[in-house]
């Protein structure tokens, strides 16, 4: 497995662990509790490290001459 796919830990980490951490209602950040905008932040943060990761595969697409995946 290669080293970048653990980035995939990081999301997980972010959304469930900062849940925990910053479950509180009083900061309002742009009309949102702070617990919702954490949550959408990270939703965006995720798309952005799938991304990432996608990025960095370089076999991602690749196809053999019968044309299945490599």
């Amino acid at each position: 497995m290669r080293n970048y796919y653990w980035l995939v830990i990081i999301p997980f980490i972010g959304m469930l662990g900062g849940a925990v951490v910053f479950n509180q209602v009083t900061p309002y950040v742009l009309g949102l509790p702070f617990l919702l905008f954490w949550i959408l932040l990270w939703i965006v943060l995720s798309s952005l490290t799938m991304l990432v990761i996608y990025q960095l595969d370089k076999s991602n697409g690749l196809l053999d001459k019968e044309g299945d995946e490599v």
